[in-house]
């Protein structure tokens, strides 16, 4: 069985485990994998989202919605941060900012979602700061389904159509699943809402979509001791939003085609020891047009495209197995070794790529175990990790440590210290640079009326990984008195340094201690001319020609590793499950607080992030019920977000609570037509709560945070699937 965060066959990690099983995801009545990371609170919906409206990219270049899709930001760390795979396996990135499409897998194929919301770097290298989020598709599926939802937002807009069909079928060597799936979407004008009204129009707070996707995955035994598995994943997405500045707007429509093909061979060998040889290839290809029009005649006065391509390949061979008996079981073995390959190709801009090779192991260490009778010790076990990546960014070696400890039945206590890291994006590395020759008094400070300087902006390819420490404790509780109760609380803390940015962010340079770091004084000749060799777009301000003698400052504003991130706070789950007359009634319910803080360089005093605008709300929570009776289900769910401050203006925002329900009634399975069907209605914000809101610094923007909280408001669907 496959387990996220370990390679070790029946292993278990020493972090925290969160899992949606497709159960669950149906409970709740979500309708796509995108609805369903939203709903967990370690997960911040800023970075590449549908519903990220103009504005958002206040809190970073990530949070805009390039590509259409919904991408997985764990800790609000950024969707580069945080790792997705889909049975194990890693997709393409999409877009510039590296996140990657999870809503593009269908939800109708997936067992389960598993998320560690911990470093993971140990075991899957680079990304994996935040955490990682497995997909797992259903291993044995039997039969046709096909299905259809309908909604819409009652306030006007997002009318949504989605159809799937998924087949699959088992022998008694092998199984095959397939799927195929359309959703569509209306967009979100901002005149269907009151409290953007006032925006200039037209522009959308939730775009216009259309994807397609098709999955399939196959696993077939040749004998006793050769099992063959693949997956293959397309989706093609078209999407449309719109901004608008004074008398013109400019509608963006992009089309992103995404594909993944995953084979892997196991080889059972003697003793228990297993074999693995698997490979990725994949692709992420979104085209874009941007026009600009006239507001008030339609009058399109210019039109640019482009494209954004990620490739991907990776090769890997790996064992796992015993090494000896313990105490408390058998001390298995999990190493290996592989390749992986990325390139970025923006259309007219930036080429880059990279390669790395990687080794890995991984070792479990049973120490005690249930059978052996010692009080206060039902459990102990110890865990480590390690793996190196050598890439042209440079040589990283991440370790991990854990500890599983029960003292009894009722309790366990798990913990981890590890190391993870991020490589540097290749938008980051090889972007083009760009240098702009300006008067020194743009700057600030006192300088000659003829004293100028060199600015400069882009890519960096000396940019080395970001590293993180992180730290992790959990103690779950599941007493065997009350077998259906089950309750984790995990405390978190990582220290994230080398973080890449863009330094520069006002033209107070010269008077700000914090850019003092960026700025080299009196450069000579020498030093300038070897700036301004790595130069590929060169502006001049000045109105004369460059003259060497007259620069008092070289400004590097190009990417740099100089951020701190400090990040900690707590996670809460529970869920308890009991009969109640004829039926069974679950309460189940998660929340995280987070607390972070950023300093842009060493010298520079930390600022809060969590609880401001477009980063993080410091608490999340979503806690709810679900009845079920028969083929009878109901459930009604509260999530809870606090408000974010507007630092510019030190205002407070106020907090986000909504209400969801859903409704679902499963036929008997038999013959007839209207056996083995069901029948779903499901409902998102009942109550129509609308974002809280602050003053934006233009009426382009919309009025309230986009990447915390939704304009949707009341959303009603209705679904209905027949299954032979």
């Amino acid at each position: 069985m496959l387990v996220t965060g370990t390679r070790i066959k029946g292993g278990v990690s020493p972090s925290a485990l969160v899992t949606l099983d497709a159960a669950q995801i149906q409970e709740e009545g979500l309708g796509d994998l995108g609805e369903v990371v939203r709903s967990v609170p370690q997960n911040f919906g800023g970075g590449q989202n549908p519903g990220v409206a103009s504005g958002a990219a206040a809190g970073g270049p990530s949070n805009q919605n390039v590509t259409g899709g919904s991408g997985l930001n764990l800790r609000g760390l950024g969707p580069d941060a945080s790792l997705t795979l889909l049975n194990g396996r890693r997709m393409a990135y999409g877009g510039f900012s590296q996140a990657v499409d999870i809503s593009a897998i269908p939800v109708e194929a997936v067992d389960r979602l598993e998320i560690v919301p911990d470093g993971a770097s140990a075991v899957y290298g680079s990304d994996a700061v935040g955490g990682v989020a497995n997909v797992i598709l259903k291993p044995d599926f039997d039969g046709v389904t096909v299905g259809a939802r309908y909604g819409g937002a009652t306030s006007g807009g997002l009318t949504t159509r989605d159809s799937f069909v998924v087949a699959g079928t088992t022998w008694s060597s092998g199984g095959l699943i397939a799927t195929w799936k359309r959703s569509s979407n209306d967009p979100i004008w901002s005149d269907q809402r009151d409290f953007t009204a006032s925006m200039l129009q037209p522009s959308t707070l939730w775009q216009d979509n259309d994807l397609q996707s098709g999955l399939v995955s196959l696993y077939q035994g040749l004998g006793d001791l050769v099992d063959v598995h693949l997956d293959a994943l397309h989706s093609a997405r078209s999407m449309l939003t719109s901004q608008a500045y004074s008398t013109t707007y400019y509608p963006y429509a992009g089309k992103t085609h995404s594909s993944l093909v995953a084979p892997s061979v196991e080889v059972h060998l003697p003793a228990d020891w297993t074999l693995t040889v698997g490979g990725t290839l994949g692709q992420d290809k979104t085209e874009y047009v941007q026009r600009s029009m006239l507001s008030a005649t339609g009058q399109v006065l210019s039109s640019s495209n482009g494209a954004y391509t990620n490739r991907s390949r990776s090769y890997d061979v790996g064992v796992e197995g015993p090494l000896l008996s313990l105490p408390g079981g058998e001390a298995r073995l999990a190493a290996g070794a592989g390749y992986r390959y990325n390139s970025y190709l923006e259309r007219g801009y930036t080429f880059g790529e990279e390669d790395g090779r990687f080794a890995y192991a991984e070792l479990n260490l049973p120490l005690v175990g249930a059978g052996q009778g010692i009080a206060g010790v039902r459990r102990l076990e110890l865990t480590g990790a390690l793996r190196t990546e050598d890439g042209d960014y440079g040589r990283v070696t991440t370790p991990k440590l854990g500890l599983i400890y029960a003292p009894s039945e009722d309790l366990t206590f798990k913990a981890s210290w590890g190391k993870s890291f991020k490589a540097p994006t290749l938008v980051q590395r090889f972007s083009g640079q760009t240098g702009i020759y300006y008067l020194a008094s743009t700057f600030g400070g006192s300088y000659p009326a003829d004293a100028t300087t060199l600015w400069l902006s882009g890519g960096n390819p000396d940019l080395k990984p970001e590293r993180a420490r992180t730290r992790s404790a959990t103690l779950a509780f599941h007493p065997q008195a009350l077998s259906g109760l089950e309750a984790e609380l995990t405390w978190f803390d990582i220290d994230y340094t080398d973080r890449i940015l863009q330094p520069i962010t006002s033209y107070d340079v010269f008077g700000n201690a914090t850019y003092a770091d960026f700025v080299t004084l009196a450069p000579s000749a020498a030093a300038q001319a070897a700036y301004l060799a790595g130069v590929s777009d060169y502006y001049d301000l000045v109105g004369q020609a460059y003259d060497p003698s007259q620069v008092v400052a070289v400004i590097d504003g190009r990417y740099v590793n100089a951020s701190r991130q400090q990040i900690h706070g707590l996670d809460l789950s529970g869920s308890y499950r009991f009969d109640l007359g004829a039926g069974r009634l679950t309460l189940r319910g998660s929340a995280s607080r987070l607390d972070s803080n950023q300093s842009l360089t060493a010298s520079q005093a930390p600022y809060a992030l969590a609880g401001t605008l477009f980063n993080p709300a410091k608490l999340n929570a979503r806690l709810g019920t679900v009845w079920n009776q028969g083929g009878f289900m109901a459930s009604l769910f509260g999530n809870y977000r606090s408000g974010v401050t507007d630092t510019t203006l030190e205002t407070d925002g106020g907090s986000f609570t909504t209400i969801d329900a859903a409704l679902r009634y499963e036929t008997d399975a038999g013959s007839g037509l209207l056996d083995d069907m069901s029948f779903e209605l499901a409902g998102q914000n009942l109550l129509n709560r609308a974002p809280p809101s602050y003053l934006p610094v233009s009426l382009t923007y919309a009025p309230y945070d986009s990447t915390n909280y939704s304009a949707v408001g009341r959303f009603l669907s209705v679904a209905l699937t027949k299954h032979w």
